[in-house]
């Protein structure tokens, strides 16, 4: 149990009161996410990350625990994590988009699967950043094969033209379509009903599952760009859960305007590349925390004025 295991007690109580919240009260009926409540919401998750990064710069040795840095330091590391990690999502937002078109979810449905996407993201994130920490403190080789992958993502992003979903080439998908039959329609809200003495899945089951695996394979790119930040635990988690928590309504208050940002995949491949390269110095070139946020915020901002200045033509 780590030394600090009060703080994440407390951190983990607060993500799922803001989720009871979230589904309990302001979303108990179901209807659809206007613009202005998805960037009414998206402030407030920014606000509370501002607030707890204030929080890690005041208390951040204590909350941490351990022989920790500086608490500017870490409060540095968490801002940085947390960019990393929701400018990644943003484009995790396309693929969402992609799945919900293609599977022709209603709007008042998509909140309820982002919702148990989250939940399911959170746990899978936890196993994720130990593991790979784990990794990186026994085996230092390691810190060159995640300097790799997230090279070699940035470049695939980079060269990436249309991107496409394929439902039918998904093994887990299949295999879940071997266990349980799929109705033709969604049923309200629910992910399983029942007819006669056979359970069925609905659509919206076959969804979420897209969703999860897909978050899947985003972690493999974003947990080892945090880990090249920092290797505090808490800030890894806690800036990876502040990014997923606001993914939700970043969705729909970005869902209409997404192929505004023609060029932030491009901005995306190069942080990538760059979090990658610095990985791979790392034993050789110490690169400091505050240039390494100056590079990512200063790529990213240029990437979004340049697609509001240069917006895709229309024919």
């Amino acid at each position: 149990m780590p030394s600090n295991w009060l703080f994440w007690l407390l951190f983990n109580l607060f993500v799922f009161a803001m989720l009871a919240l979230d589904l309990g009260v302001f979303h108990r009926e179901k209807h659809v996410v206007e613009l202005r409540e998805a960037i009414g919401w998206t402030a407030v998750w920014i606000a509370l990350a501002a607030c707890f990064a204030v929080l890690i710069y005041s208390f951040g040795h204590t909350i941490v625990g351990g022989h920790a840095r500086a608490n500017s330091q870490l409060s540095l590391e968490f801002v940085t994590g947390y960019l990393i990690e929701l400018s990644l999502s943003v484009d995790n937002l396309f693929v969402f988009l992609l799945i919900f078109g293609y599977f022709r979810v209603p709007r008042d449905l998509q909140h309820n699967v982002l919702f148990w996407g989250v939940l399911g993201a959170l746990v899978m994130r936890i196993v994720f950043i130990f593991a790979g920490i784990t990794l990186l403190n026994r085996f230092h080789w390691f810190i060159y094969i995640f300097g790799a992958i997230l090279i070699y993502s940035g470049i695939k992003l980079l060269l990436q033209k249309n991107q496409e979903i394929h439902p039918e080439a998904n093994p887990v998908l299949r295999g879940f379509r071997k266990l349980f039959r799929v109705t033709e329609n969604y049923d309200g809200s629910r992910f399983f009903v029942r007819r006669g003495l056979v359970r069925y899945a609905t659509p919206l089951a076959v969804v979420l599952l897209m969703v999860e695996t897909t978050d899947v394979l985003f972690a493999t790119d974003s947990i080892p760009a945090v880990l090249a930040v920092t290797r505090e635990p808490f800030i890894v988690y806690t800036s990876n859960v502040f990014a997923i928590l606001g993914l939700r309504s970043l969705y729909f208050a970005l869902a209409g305007m997404m192929e505004l940002f023609r060029f932030l995949h491009y901005g995306l491949s190069l942080v990538l590349v760059f979090i990658g390269v610095k990985m791979l110095l790392s034993n050789y070139l110490e690169i400091p925390i505050g240039i390494a946020l100056g590079v990512v915020a200063g790529v990213l901002a240029v990437s979004v004025v340049l697609s509001l200045i240069f917006p895709k033509r229309t024919l």
